[in-house]
């Protein structure tokens, strides 16, 4: 009863955890969003009033019933107002809330959602020691790379970027299994983001209050250097997002190649949100320019899908004499050994779950049947068991995707 209690309080903290992680990351990528937009509208100052000489640019915009304007000041304005607003408390919940999603799911079931055996051997210390590694390493190049040389040429940085990502996208999904490299790539650049916020965007703009506050020339490089990681952040944050959704789909993670498609769905995600940004700029709303991102992503998407199609052969389909199919009877038996220990009314308490995951359950044929979609992707893909913590072994994995191609129609 003890271990069910605290199974029941995990997936409490779980849930409650991953609300605070939507909430927060929407108010900080919404900011963040708007902000990109707002800077590439600003018009030049107009009006019968005279223009002040710092400003850089200003917006008018209509929303909820009223007007808005917006300026931009090229460093800052000769006095600061008494209030001044900040952001950056949601990235530090946006941040804060995932890394502990992060501990409660996949270090806390490391065996299950992080380890793959067939993938790479490992304890549970080492794959947390790894992943942990990987996230801090992946900052520390990368502000390397920013400081140094390479980021005063913005087109031979983002080379260099993109191709420590390649890295970590192979070396992940070499190490640990898809689910859980997916995730760790998905954290890796969600902490250079804050970490760019934390570091270098925040800090920069406190310097800038500073010195006003102080009398002092306003150096421009920190605000510089700011706006420079907060272009970075925008394009990162479409492939972070699709790394934090797709554990919903084993056909990404669970692919024989998923470092690739890993890759193709972040390359696609950074065409999307550049695409968005070209567009907003004056030059991009009057031209063709801006579509080539977009046209970028389709191209991906449309290769994306058709390489993941399923075969004959992967669902299993293609019948043998040699291998007759299996009598329902039969094949439940496999299914109550190797997946109902989790996909029960009252899952098995060694495996950290109170309740069946996504509320499957598997206790007759009739539920096999009406699930039969999804457990034919996710044994097709090798994702189900994860981890394999229930030794599923490959003939009874190809007996059961047998019986569906089959049989399970009947």
């Amino acid at each position: 009863m003890t271990n069910y209690l605290s199974n029941y309080f995990f997936e409490w903290s779980e849930l409650l955890v991953l609300w605070l992680h939507i909430i927060a990351g929407i108010a900080w990528i919404g900011a963040s969003f708007y902000f990109v937009w707002l800077d590439d509208h600003l018009e030049p100052v107009s009006g019968p009033e005279p223009g002040d000489p710092g400003v850089a640019g200003e917006l008018w915009a209509v929303h909820g019933g009223g007007f808005y304007r917006s300026r931009k000041y090229r460093v800052a304005p000769e006095k600061l107002p008494p209030t001044l607003h900040w952001f950056y408390w949601e990235a530090y919940t946006t941040w804060i809330s995932g890394f502990a999603m992060l501990c409660l799911l996949y270090f806390r079931d490391a065996d299950i959602y992080l380890i793959d055996p067939a993938v790479m051997a490992l304890s549970r210390l080492a794959a947390i020691g790894i992943a942990v590694g990987v996230i801090a390493a992946n900052w520390i190049v990368y502000d390397g790379m920013c400081r140094s040389v390479l980021g005063r040429k913005p087109k031979l940085l983002a080379v260099a970027i993109a191709l420590m990502t390649v890295l970590d996208a192979w070396g992940l999904c070499h190490v640990f299994s898809g689910r859980g490299a997916f995730m760790v790539f998905g954290a890796s650049l969600g902490t250079i983001m804050v970490a760019n916020v934390l570091f270098v965007i925040i800090p920069g703009q406190r310097e800038l209050v500073r010195a006003k506050q102080e009398g002092r020339e306003v150096d421009p490089v920190p605000g510089l250097k700011g706006k420079q990681r907060s272009r970075h952040n925008t394009y990162f944050t479409l492939p972070v997002l699709f790394a934090m959704i797709s554990n919903h789909f084993a056909m990404t993670y669970g692919a024989r190649e998923n470092w690739l498609i890993l890759l193709a769905m972040s390359f696609a995600g950074a065409c999307i949100r550049g695409w968005f940004v070209a567009r907003h700029k004056p030059e991009g709303r009057r031209g063709l320019k801006a579509a080539l991102p977009a046209a970028f992503a389709a191209v991906t998407l449309v290769c994306l899908i058709a390489a993941l199609a399923p075969t004959e052969r992967a669902l299993g389909a293609r019948r043998s004499a040699a291998a007759p199919v299996l009598a329902g009877s039969a094949i439940m038996t496999i299914v109550k050994q190797r997946c109902a220990p989790c996909h029960s009314n009252r899952p098995a308490a060694k495996f950290g779950f109170a309740s069946p995951p996504h509320g499957i359950v598997f206790a007759n044929l009739h539920d096999l049947r009406m699930r039969r979609a999804e457990v034919r992707e996710m044994l097709s893909s090798d994702t189900m068991p994860p981890g394999n913590v229930t030794g599923l072994t490959n003939k009874e994995r190809a007996e059961i995707l047998r019986w569906i191609a089959q049989r399970a129609r009947k």
